[in-house]
C-alpha cells in the first residue's frame, strides 16, 4: 500500500539556468526548421561555456538543397534566445559569444528506419516512454514540481518587465511538501537561489524580494511559522548563466518531467523532431494517463510506452493507477489503442506535433501546461475523456 503521510521534494530551474539556455536553443532551432518544412528532421544537441555557444547533432530537410542556406541562419537564432532570455554579462552576452555551428545532415542508416516504403512512419529510436497524472493539482501534476516551476516563472516575469530589475536570468527552486492522507497540505521548506545584480548585497537582501512572490504563488497556508527558507544560502551569487557553469542540452530530464514522482524512460526532449518517440511518445503517455485521472477512472496513473527502431507499432502499453483506480489496469491497457494510434506517425497527427511549438516547452517543465490555440501543449487536452470511458 502506498504511503499517506510523508515529504516529497522537487526542483526547478529558470530558463536562464545554463542547461536551459542550451534546451531553449536547441528547440528553437527545431522550430525553425519545422517552420521551413513541417516533415524537418532534427536532431539538436547544444553547449554553452563562457563566450562561446556549440550547436550540433543532425539535421534534414526535404529539400535537401535548402539546407546549406538554412544552415546560416543558426547563429542568428542562438542570439536571439540567449537575448530573450536576459543574458548580457561580459562574459555572455547574446552579441558578442561566439556561435559555432557543427550541424550535419541525419544519418542514412537512421533515415531508413524511420522513413519505411510508406512514408514517415517508423520510430526514430528504441527506447521506453512514461506519462504520469494525479489529481492533487488542478494541472493534475505533482505537487512539488509543479510549484516549484511556478515560482520561477513568476521570478522570471517581474525581471523581464522591470519591477524587479536586481534578479539576473539564471536561478533555482526547491520545495519540500507535506502530504497527509495522501494530499498536500504544506511546505516544510523552500530553497531559492537566484542570480542578481551586485547591488543586492546578502541573502537578506534576496529574501525581501523575492518572499512576497513566492507567497503569491504557493497556496494559502501552505507556508507555516515552522517553514524553513534558504534564499540564496551561499550568499553572493552575481557570477551565472554559462559563464558561472557550463550547459548542455537534455541534463534536466527530472525538472522536465514529473520531479521524481514518477518514472523516466532516460531520453532527454528539446532539440528533438517528433520522429523520435523520446519526445512524442513520452508527449502520448501524458495525454492518455492525464486523461485517464480526469475521467475519474483513477487519483494517480502512470502510462508506459516502448518502442523499437524503425518499427511503428508500440512493443508495450503498461497502466499501473497505484491502486487509486475503480477499473482494472489491464482494462485501460485494452482502451488505450482503441482511443489513439500510438504509431509515431499517429502520435504526431493526433497531437498535431510537426508545428514550431517547441522552444516554449524549453523551461518550467514540458507537461502541466494549459493547451494553446496554436497548438502547443496539446498533450495536455483532456479530449479523451468520452473515448476513454466508452472503451472501457
Amino acid at each position: 500500500m502506498s504511503r499517506k503521510n510523508y515529504i516529497f521534494t522537487s526542483e526547478s530551474v529558470s530558463e536562464g539556468h545554463p542547461d536551459k539556455v542550451c534546451d531553449r536553443i536547441s528547440d528553437a532551432i527545431l522550430d525553425a526548421f519545422l517552420a521551413e518544412d513541417p516533415l524537418a528532421r532534427v536532431a539538436c544537441e547544444t553547449f554553452a561555456t563562457t563566450n562561446h555557444v556549440v550547436v550540433g547533432g543532425e539535421v534534414g530537410l526535404t529539400d535537401q538543397a535548402k539546407l546549406s542556406e538554412f544552415m546560416q541562419k543558426i547563429p542568428d537564432i542562438a542570439r536571439a534566445c540567449i537575448k530573450d532570455i536576459g543574458y548580457e554579462q561580459e562574459k555572455f552576452h547574446h552579441a558578442t559569444c561566439q556561435i559555432t555551428n557543427l550541424l550535419h545532415e541525419q544519418s542514412a542508416h537512421i533515415a531508413q528506419g524511420v522513413t519505411g516504403e510508406r512514408g514517415d512512419e517508423g520510430a526514430g529510436d528504441q527506447g521506453i516512454m512514461f506519462g504520469y497524472a494525479t489529481n492533487e493539482t488542478p494541472e493534475l501534476m505533482p505537487a512539488p514540481i509543479q510549484y516549484s516551476h511556478a515560482i520561477l516563472r513568476r521570478l522570471a516575469e517581474v525581471r523581464k518587465s522591470g519591477a524587479e530589475p536586481l534578479l539576473r536570468p539564471d536561478a533555482k527552486s526547491q520545495i519540500s511538501v507535506r502530504y497527509e492522507d495522501g494530499k498536500p497540505v504544506g511546505v516544510t521548506s523552500i530553497v531559492l537561489s537566484t542570480q542578481h545584480e551586485s547591488e543586492a548585497q546578502s541573502s537578506d537582501d534576496i529574501r525581501a524580494i523575492v518572499e512576497p512572490y513566492i507567497r503569491d504563488v504557493l497556496p494559502d497556508g501552505w507556508i507555516s511559522a515552522d517553514t524553513e527558507w534558504w534564499v540564496n544560502p551561499t550568499g553572493t551569487f552575481v557570477i551565472g548563466g554559462p559563464d558561472g557553469d557550463a550547459g548542455l542540452t537534455g541534463r534536466k530530464i527530472i525538472v522536465d518531467t514529473y520531479g521524481g514522482a514518477a518514472p523516466h524512460g532516460g531520453g532527454a526532449f528539446s532539440g528533438k523532431d517528433p520522429t523520435k518517440v523520446d519526445r512524442s511518445a513520452a508527449y502520448a503517455s501524458r495525454y492518455l494517463a492525464k486523461n485517464v485521472v480526469a475521467s475519474g477512472m483513477a487519483d494517480r496513473c502512470t502510462v508506459q510506452l516502448s518502442y523499437a527502431i524503425g518499427v511503428a507499432k508500440p512493443l508495450s502499453i503498461y497502466v499501473d493507477t497505484h491502486g487509486t483506480g475503480d477499473v482494472a489496469p489491464a482494462a485501460i491497457e485494452a482502451a488505450i489503442p482503441q482511443v489513439m494510434d500510438l504509431t509515431p506517425r499517429g502520435i504526431r497527427t493526433h497531437l498535431g506535433l510537426n508545428k514550431p511549438i517547441y522552444a516554449r516547452t524549453a523551461a518550467y517543465g514540458h507537461f502541466g501546461r494549459a493547451p494553446e490555440a496554436d497548438g502547443g501543449f496539446s498533450w495536455e487536452r483532456t479530449d479523451l475523456v468520452e473515448a476513454l470511458k466508452k472503451a472501457v
